[in-house]
């Protein structure tokens, strides 16, 4: 009996305000540069080239901002899924890792070493987190058996789920997946309910 496997194509939204800094975004609503901008036009020619049945974002302007031109160019709704935000980074909201180092080093050199079992201060645990971007996932996969759909979300949401999917241990986000790059596409393929990564980080253009 042939399987039907369902492609999800994974997209960070594209650089904010803070990205130059490399300030943790997290649940702030932190607006696009004019390259962010640029970025998701890219990413409409490249759906324009690679049609696919859905676009899903998360419900935070940087990920709907930069999803919009592929919406237009294929002329879809938009699907919006709160599970789909990112992480939410406690007291680092706004701050770069070296502050917070600078601030209280120990804490940030515990995080660095396991960053699931020492988070950030009044941060989301990101075992919580991989849990609900797994099971989103999932169930947009499920949505659209046999489709190509593509997923506007976060970096650290994405690589904590790419993690969970993939059987590798969440601690290792960081070391397996250092950066999920700006509106570059990832392509993983489910069947049978098993995840399968074929491609990380592709640039649209």
């Amino acid at each position: 009996m042939r399987t039907t496997s369902t492609t999800l194509l994974l997209a960070r939204h594209g650089q904010t305000v803070w990205h130059a800094e490399n300030r943790y975004a997290g649940v702030s609503d932190v607006a696009l540069t004019d390259e962010g901008r640029a970025q998701a036009d890219a990413l409409g020619r490249w759906a324009a080239a690679h049609p696919v049945d859905a676009i899903w974002t998360s419900t935070v302007s940087r990920a709907i901002t930069t999803a919009g031109p592929a919406c237009r160019v294929l002329g879809l709704t938009p699907h919006r899924e709160p599970a789909l935000r990112e992480c939410d980074f406690g007291v680092v909201e706004g701050r770069t890792l070296a502050e917070f180092e600078a601030e209280n080093p120990q804490r940030a050199k515990a995080f660095r070493a396991d960053p699931v079992s020492y988070p950030f201060p009044e941060a989301e645990d990101p075992r919580t987190a991989a849990a609900r971007g797994t099971d989103a996932l999932r169930r947009i996969a499920a949505a659209h058996p046999g489709g190509r759909v593509l997923v506007v979300a976060h970096n650290t949401l994405l690589r904590l789920v790419l993690c969970s999917l993939l059987s590798v241990p969440l601690s290792e986000y960081r070391r397996v997946f250092p950066q999920l790059r700006n509106a570059a596409v990832s392509e993983l393929r489910f069947e049978d309910g098993r995840a399968a990564l074929l491609s990380l980080n592709v640039p649209c253009e």
